[in-house]
């Protein structure tokens, strides 16, 4: 338990510093940390509260850039999409609450299922 309030405070740090690199590369070990092993998606649940928050900020942060072609999605670089896949990944592997838990924090976060 100790050991998760130390990645719990490094990862929700890193989710609020705004920038795009940093926040990538935290819900990149999210995503990772629960595919790791069976049960941990579960465990992470009574944390969404706290890593999630900051999530609905960017979540609808889009690149206008007119005609222009945006290659950050297949260079795996765009928000929103890391933010979606993210969501996904901690409902299908959340258990039951997860889904609640997740629309409580992000209103606007749609069911995968």
């Amino acid at each position: 338990d100790e050991l998760w309030d130390t990645w719990d405070d490094s990862v929700r740090v890193a989710l609020t510093t705004n920038h795009p690199d940093i926040i990538l590369a935290a819900l990149t070990f999210l995503k990772e940390l629960t595919l790791c092993n069976y049960g941990v998606g579960e465990a992470l649940v009574p944390y969404y509260r706290q890593l999630l928050s900051v999530l609905n900020l960017f979540l609808t942060k889009r690149t206008n850039i007119g005609d222009a072609i945006d290659y950050s999605q297949f260079k795996g670089n765009d928000m929103s999409t890391a933010i979606m896949e993210t969501l996904e990944i901690l409902e299908k592997n959340g258990g039951p609450n997860a889904f609640i838990n997740i629309k409580y924090m992000v209103p606007t976060y749609e069911s995968c299922r």
